[in-house]
């Protein structure tokens, strides 16, 4: 391990493994390879049973595929089947890939994890923190933040940014504002979130948030290059993902899944066309961080596979093994106890931009997977994660809002088995 990968742990927190990355061996557990004809048959029972129009699946393992099933339809109305070069809007597994992006140009040496933000955003400098009650003006009492927001806060959802997700003056103030509106572009997007209140002091809480968007914004500042091109000549375009991008040409629409909704007596009743299709095949200004992409099973399996060969995928080196051990490392801390939903993802903590699993699933209700193991998913309830204790990765795409947590649960029932707990010891 060279000096600058050594010093870059280091920055992150993280003890020095005793062997380089690039030398530790892969575990390859005996005895466990994906039930084709389990998977096959959850995959089939989410179609039959109405909860989804169509269900896809796609796993690699020990370097080569080990499953791939489609089932149902990805446009019911049209009677067009889910297939395995179906397009789907992947919303927040954009959010890696933004990640990934962004780490590229740490490795770089264009920013610290622990900088100020507004060292590069200035804006971000002058945020406030709700402090309770209202002034005598009936607007939110504000006080100054503890400390500022670091670049870190922005990778593991600990700025105190708002989502609009809440019941809070903050969340109010961030949808009258509307900063992630397509009709802003990510300069305007930043100034505008700089005005809507954190709802914590930095690094005290851990909230999902706009704080992705963020991290596209910074990488047109530090890359002096528009947010969308940068990505896909750094990674897109280097990967192969052919197909994946934020702005889909038209021809592509005959491709594109339906999104749908669960109705009333078990029925899905079909999302307007309009709304699903507006990220990808209409005009915008904006370019999202943590949602927008749209993407193929193989495309981001491609992407997958990268974060699993620890950074590098069929010679294209997209990130250290090191900086990938980073982003894949559990950077809450303990005392950080304020965590809103993300236990509901099991036993996790987060990384950098992705959930990581740090304890074996505790009951049948938790989903299943192996320590070490990182994740995301989308608002469609798209999931992918990597598994490197398998030595697997693995992307499910369905499209049904709002998202179905209870899917996933039974897609990685399906691929463990309904006992894992982790690899034999």
């Amino acid at each position: 391990m060279d000096r600058r990968s050594a010093l870059a742990i280091l920055a992150s927190g993280l003890a020095l493994p005793a062997v380089a990355a690039e030398k530790r061996p892969v575990s390859r557990p005996v005895g466990f390879t994906p039930d084709r004809n389990r998977i096959d048959a959850a995959l089939k029972q989410m179609v039959s049973a109405n909860r989804v129009a169509g269900a896809s699946c796609l796993i690699w393992q020990h370097g080569a595929e080990r499953y791939f099933g489609a089932f149902g339809l990805a446009d019911r109305e049209a009677k067009r089947p889910m297939a395995r070069d179906t397009l789907v809007q992947i919303f927040s597994m954009t959010k890696p890939v933004t990640g990934v992006a962004l780490m590229q140009l740490w490795e770089q040496g264009k920013f610290g994890l622990d900088d100020p933000l507004a060292n590069y955003l200035p804006a971000f400098g002058k945020v406030k923190v709700l402090a309770g009650g209202t002034g005598a003006d009936g607007t939110p009492a504000l006080r100054d933040p503890a400390r500022p927001i670091v670049v870190r806060d922005i990778l593991r959802h600990t700025a105190g940014f708002s989502y609009g997700m809440r019941d809070t003056a903050a969340d109010k103030i961030f949808h009258e504002v509307n900063p992630l509106a397509l009709t802003n572009t990510l300069e305007e997007f930043g100034a505008k979130l700089a005005t809507v209140p954190l709802l914590f002091d930095p690094g005290t809480q851990w909230s999902y948030s706009a704080a992705v968007d963020v991290q596209a914004l910074l990488i047109e500042q530090l890359s002096g290059e528009a947010f969308e091109p940068h990505v896909r000549r750094t990674v897109l375009e280097p990967l192969g993902m052919k197909d994946t991008g934020w702005t889909q040409p038209q021809e592509r629409l005959a491709r594109f899944a339906a999104t749908y909704a669960p109705g009333s007596g078990g029925t899905l009743t079909r999302a307007p066309d309009e709304k699903t299709r507006a990220l990808n095949f209409a005009p915008r200004k904006m370019t999202m961080g943590g949602a927008g992409l749209a993407s193929t099973l193989d495309d981001y399996m491609r992407f997958a596979r990268m974060l699993l060969g620890r950074g590098t995928l069929e010679g294209a080196r997209i990130l250290s093994p090191d900086t990938i051990r980073v982003m894949s490392t559990d950077q809450l801390d303990p005392r950080m106890t304020e965590r809103s939903w993300l236990p509901g993802k099991g036993s996790v903590g987060f990384g950098i931009d992705f959930a990581v699993r740090v304890a074996p699933p505790k009951d049948a209700q938790e989903n299943r997977g192996a320590v070490g193991e990182f994740f995301w998913d989308g608002a469609a309830t798209t999931l992918f994660w990597v598994d490197p204790v398998n030595d697997l990765a693995a992307v499910f795409f369905v499209q049904v809002m709002p998202f179905d947590g209870t899917l996933h649960h039974d897609i990685r029932r399906a691929v463990y088995g309904p006992d894992y707990t982790g690899p034999a010891s």
